[in-house]
């Protein structure tokens, strides 16, 4: 939340954000935390965000933002404190698990250590932690007692080891284990902070079930609880990658995002952008391609590449049966994974490309919210409107088009000629090994 002349007032995070702004701005809820929301309101002027990955990647891009920039509002999350990691001290004998700060591992140095995190709520990792080691899954020394191979622990301290006597540590300083036997136990539990769970997540679901349905419920809470922190483990953490320039270029896309809804009357955030382009040449090596935009970035991995299999017009294309046929094709794909479901496709073209598309969207049975943008004079064309959309250059929403519009052309020209260059050579008489390619 930022004032007027664009300093930072507060921070925060929510998974729906829509509801945590509502908040802020009901009446029942104006004094609920005493001065600091009537004195926040009358300053905001402007409320940027930023996606991403994970709530836990959200709780340390928070912490890591608060930090830096010391918001007023913020009343938390100024200190020097930050979210715990997870250690194995590899670097002794006979390594222990820890819960230490960042300052503690940057001030160690990481050496031979291996650190997993950070992990917001660090409250679920210390169950985790009790958790491993109560069922002997990764039963590492739970004592702070320095010792190894060269230096044994005195025999004195050994007998006074309540974990020792009980059974519930493996006790390698009585040697009760071997060297090598214990680093493994050390090493499964690195895989298992790595994520490679094997199959002890069906195993939990089963042993919480069984519980559950012997009305042992605090048993089978335990299992659960279990459960909620493999998930907080698993959840991606892409916070490093944020720079200040990062930062602000992720809230200048999302602005640009805004401005696109309000232009083509969209409700929800067109974050994920899909769109399409032609080329051919008198309607040799034909082809069709896809680019993809995530929040307003480049997303190669999802580029898709169409050799076009219709029968074009002798010596001639046809950029309404190319783009039908290219569009066609992807919504099949969606069909079939539908997590690839874009919120808005962008056709390079005007009305007849309008046309392809709904063509292509019947014969699926599939419909997107698309638009297409003509290059003649950057008009916005929306399905069944006679006048296409003018923004003044320079309009973030026009920019933002013309950028995805330029790269899908760039893409499929670059495709072109790779396959018009590999006929040419062919029909020379020559041949040489063609690459993999997406169709």
């Amino acid at each position: 939340m930022r004032d007027r002349e664009g300093a930072i007032l507060y921070i925060g995070k929510a998974k729906k954000l829509s509801d945590r702004v509502k908040q802020y701005f009901q009446e029942s809820n104006l004094y609920s935390r005493g001065w600091k929301l009537p004195s926040l309101l009358p300053l905001i002027f402007k409320i940027d965000y930023i996606t991403c990955a994970s709530e836990r990647d959200a709780l340390i891009l928070e912490e890591k933002l608060i930090k830096q920039y010391q918001p007023f509002f913020n009343s938390m999350g100024k200190d020097g404190k930050s979210y715990p990691y997870l250690k194995i001290s590899m670097s002794e004998d006979f390594p222990r698990l820890q819960l230490v700060r960042r300052g503690e591992m940057m001030h160690a140095g990481r050496g031979k250590d291996l650190y997993f995190g950070p992990y917001p709520k660090s409250s679920i990792v210390r169950g985790l932690m009790r958790f491993l080691w109560k069922s002997k899954y990764a039963p590492l020394r739970p004592c702070k007692w320095s010792f190894s191979r060269e230096k044994p622990l005195a025999t004195q301290k050994i007998n006074t080891c309540l974990y020792y006597h009980t059974g519930l540590c493996p006790a390698p300083c009585a040697g009760k284990i071997s060297y090598d036997d214990y680093r493994k136990i050390a090493v499964r539990m690195a895989e298992f902070l790595e994520g490679n769970f094997g199959n002890i997540t069906q195993t939990i679901h089963a042993l919480m079930h069984r519980h559950a349905q012997a009305l042992e419920y605090e048993q089978a809470a335990v299992y659960r609880n279990f459960l909620h922190a493999l998930d907080h483990l698993q959840e991606r953490v892409m916070v490093g990658k944020f720079k200040d320039d990062k930062i602000t270029t992720a809230m200048e896309n999302t602005d640009k995002l805004k401005r696109l809804a309000e232009v083509i009357g969209m409700k929800k955030l067109p974050a994920h952008i899909e769109a399409f382009d032609n080329s051919h040449l008198f309607g040799r090596e034909a082809v069709g391609c896809m680019v993809c935009y995530i929040n307003g970035e480049k997303n190669h991995e999802h580029y898709r590449r169409f050799k076009i299999r219709s029968k074009l017009p002798e010596r001639g294309g046809s950029d309404f049966t190319m783009m039908q046929e290219s569009v066609y094709r992807r919504l099949r794909q969606i069909k079939r994974d539908p997590a690839q479901m874009p919120d808005l496709i962008l056709l390079d073209g005007g009305k007849s490309q309008i046309t392809a598309a709904l063509n292509a969207f019947e014969r699926a049975g599939l419909f997107i919210p698309f638009i297409a943008l003509a290059e003649t004079h950057e008009g916005i064309y929306l399905p069944g409107a006679e006048e296409s959309i003018k923004l003044p250059i320079g309009d973030p929403a026009l920019n933002l088009l013309m950028e995805i519009r330029d790269e899908v052309h760039r893409f499929a020209i670059t495709y072109h000629r790779k396959l018009r260059e590999k006929a040419e050579f062919a029909e020379g008489g020559h041949t040489r090994p063609s690459g993999k390619e997406q169709i």
